[in-house]
């Protein structure tokens, strides 16, 4: 188990992940998050830096009941871009900060995931099932 205290996001971290742009309609995030089970994806800008970060519950805003509004067509809301309802100022952690570190933030912020991002450039993400797999691996012995 002490071998999880040298693991870093790096270690244990997706790199490459699936992204989507800024333009991305709630339909085509709904078909992503089916295809891949995922619950949240990184939103990226054309030159490779993070604009936010998408979830399902960020779907779920768009739904939200407005009674000064009147609610639009299913269809319509589905067609709208992600931009209006991603959260624009993700937290995010760097590739260097200690797996130990990334663990509690999950736990106290009740999050699934982080996006890692390196000089403003996305470089991967860090999600709970990536920090159980180090855990399992350091109680084998395994280190980073």
């Amino acid at each position: 188990m002490y071998e999880f205290l040298r693991y870093r996001v790096v270690d244990a971290m997706t790199r490459d992940p699936v992204t989507v742009g800024p333009d991305t309609t709630l339909g085509e995030l709904e078909a992503l998050f089916a295809r891949h089970d995922f619950n949240g994806v990184p939103v990226v800008r054309e030159d490779g830096t993070l604009a936010g970060f998408a979830t399902k519950l960020d779907m779920l805003k768009a739904f939200r009941f407005r009674p000064e509004a009147m609610v639009p067509p299913y269809d319509q809301i589905m067609a709208q871009p992600i931009s209006g309802v991603m959260t624009t100022e993700p937290m995010t952690v760097p590739p260097d900060r200690p797996l130990t570190r990334v663990l509690d933030a999950l736990v106290e912020q009740r999050v699934k995931s982080f996006p890692v991002v390196d000089t403003d450039r996305l470089v991967g993400v860090i999600a709970r099932e990536d920090v159980l797999t180090a855990l399992r691996r350091a109680t084998r012995g395994v280190g980073p």
